[in-house]
């Protein structure tokens, strides 16, 4: 058996004489190769990897950390493949070429070799260094690119100012997430003690970070979306994608928090994401505990100045649903019952039938009897049911927004008229107090920010002892159409943010209104926003005037998440409060209660959301 640097520096003698060319040439300084379209001869190096679809090939290390030694050579071809074993120095003809996908156009470019021709095997059975992330090289732990340019960073407002392939930079390791996987394309790497943050995808796929510095990390183990210390959003590019395993054994299904052991295989760029393809499937080895604590917070029948909420999305509940009782059993045993429930998805009465049916009352009936039979609280609603078709989502299920309350801790204010689909509702000018046109109502239905989208729902309320209390529920349009985070544009696309920014826009207008009436009015608005809060020129509007309750209790940062996708624990729910409830900052009280992304596997999920608990002082 040989070292390594012994083999290739016996093949580098050998081929002195001739003509050749470096996997260093190849891969260069930056995200595309200064070869591309180039035809290659004499190309060195150790294979460390074989698929289906090629194998990789080692070379001599470059001093310059930006220059991957690492290169894949595309084949499909068996008798190619079956021309080369891991451990053997070979060398070989071929052009470089960069792919992509036509499929993909966001996607970044790959360096490869196709069409390999005189292979010639030097030597047999050579060791090879190998890469440990985190001893060897550490990636950076908050930005992808250079070119998020913005306060936002990968979120900052436009998307798609400028791409990688064209730009085609110098590569900033240290500094960028793109960069640093980039100049590990192809190289064999090892990730110890991988701990996984999120679920395996529908291709067995699932993100994982290993024992090196990362931030944001939450209680449960997985990487929440935060603030870096210069104020810019952190897009975690600490964590990786392992992809299925090259010797075809099936990689474990994960959940948030998932211990592995550690993982080998060699990094690659595909499907619009840097990848780590396993030479083997690793084993679970650290199981987070399946236990979900209850909420602290509790309804108390003998104080009156007191409110508890609640927010949920219950995943496109219809009457028949599965997971009606799943969902009841969360809110009786779990949310304890809350006064007030701000319900997003619920389905018409024939489920995503379409077939013209609009109401609700047979979906709302069995979700409330089912949390009556196991809590003995009988819970009243309001809603206003859609055009057919008209506000998103499932085709026929015309989900909606609509609130669950309990009638003994408060009451709609009477008087006042339902509104319809189509009824705007108004801050009413001619009356001493805060007062509303409607019952509930709609903002501005007819406003183009909403079409195909759920209108806002408001209410109004009034406790035993007299106090008011002003209510909208959002379930704003639903991320669709965006691209890779770490894809070619830059910033990223964030689909659709300019129709997002317009709601959240409407619905603070409607909240400044019933501040300019009423100062010190106690609102809240609270539901399914379908946006990070660090996508800030999103919210700034909202933000302007109300606090995030997260804020008002000062909740880590690292805590504050409702939602898993890809690599981060997110938030895309919240509750804000007009600023006389957060004057009572020390008796207001707020806890997200992870049951569906503490959830022990994928198909354990009641909800692709977490539902979140509050407790609010009226004056």
């Amino acid at each position: 058996m040989m070292n390594w640097w012994y083999s290739l520096l016996v093949a580098t003698t050998y081929l002195s004489a001739a003509s050749s060319t470096t996997i260093t040439d190849i891969q260069g300084t930056r995200f595309l190769s200064p070869l591309a379209g180039q035809t290659v001869t004499n190309v060195s190096g150790i294979v460390t990897a074989k698929g289906s679809s090629g194998f990789y090939l080692l070379g001599d290390k470059s001093d310059d950390i930006r220059v991957s030694n690492g290169l894949q050579v595309f084949t499909t071809s068996t008798s190619i493949l079956s021309k080369v074993n891991v451990g053997d120095l070979i060398s070989l003809d071929g052009e470089v070429q960069e792919f992509r996908s036509s499929s993909s156009p966001n996607d970044l470019f790959s360096t490869e070799i196709e069409f390999p021709t005189n292979i010639v095997v030097r030597s047999s059975n050579n060791t090879f260094p190998i890469v440990v992330l985190g001893k060897d090289r550490s990636p950076p732990t908050q930005q992808l690119s250079a070119l998020d340019v913005g306060p936002d960073g990968f979120l900052s407002v436009p998307n798609n100012v400028s791409r990688v392939d064209t730009v085609n930079a110098e590569l900033q390791p240290d500094l960028y997430g793109l960069d640093f996987w980039e100049s590990l394309e192809g190289q064999i790497v090892t990730i110890p003690k991988p701990v996984a943050t999120n679920f395996e995808n529908s291709f067995g796929e699932f993100w994982v970070y290993g024992d090196w510095p990362v931030t944001g990390k939450n209680a449960r183990g997985g990487i929440s979306i935060t603030f870096g210390p210069d104020g810019i959003p952190d897009a975690n590019p600490e964590t990786i994608i392992i992809g299925s395993p090259l010797d075809k054994t099936k990689n474990p299904k994960t959940a948030v928090g998932v211990g592995l052991t550690d993982i080998t295989g060699v990094v690659l760029y595909q499907f619009g994401f840097f990848y780590v393809l396993p030479l083997t499937a690793p084993q679970i080895i650290l199981t987070p505990s399946s236990l979900i604590p209850p909420t602290t917070i509790t309804s108390n029948p003998n104080d009156t100045s007191t409110v508890t909420i609640a927010d949920y999305n219950v995943d496109n509940l219809g009457p028949t649903s599965a997971h009606v009782p799943d969902i009841a059993s969360h809110i009786a045993t779990l949310l304890k019952t809350p006064d007030l429930l701000f319900i997003q998805e619920i389905q018409d009465n024939s489920g995503e039938t379409d077939d013209g049916t609009v109401d609700a009352d047979v979906t709302i009936a069995a979700l409330t009897s089912a949390i009556e039979s196991l809590s003995g609280v009988k819970y009243n609603s309001t809603q206003i049911s859609p055009i057919d078709n008209q506000d998103g989502g499932v085709p026929g299920g015309n989900i909606r927004t609509v609130y669950l309350y309990r009638p003994e801790r408060l009451q709609l204010i009477s008087g006042v008229p339902a509104g319809g689909p189509l009824d705007a509702i108004a801050v009413r000018t001619d009356t001493e107090k805060l007062a509303l046109s409607l019952n509930p109502g709609r903002i501005d239905p007819t406003n183009e920010a909403w079409t195909v989208t759920r209108k806002p729902l408001v209410a109004s309320w009034q406790t035993a002892s007299g106090a008011e209390l002003f209510t909208i529920n959002v379930h704003l349009s639903s991320k669709d159409g965006g691209s890779s985070t770490q894809g070619d544009a830059r910033p990223p696309v964030n689909l659709p943010v300019d129709r997002r920014t317009e709601q959240v826009a409407v619905v603070a207008d409607f909240v400044q209104q019933m501040l300019e009436r009423d100062p010190q009015a106690n609102i809240v608005v609270a539901g399914d926003f379908n946006e990070f809060v660090q996508a800030r020129s999103v919210y700034k509007p909202l933000t302007q005037i109300m606090t995030e309750l997260d804020e008002v209790v000062d909740l880590p940062v690292n805590e504050r998440y409702s939602y898993v996708f890809d690599q981060s624990s997110e938030q895309l729910d919240h509750i804000f409060v007009s600023p006389s409830i957060q004057a009572s900052k020390g008796q207001v009280a707020f806890e997200h209660i992870h049951v569906n992304n503490w959830a022990p596997s994928f198909t354990a999920r009641i909800s692709d959301h977490d539902p979140s608990v509050a407790k609010i002082v009226l004056h």
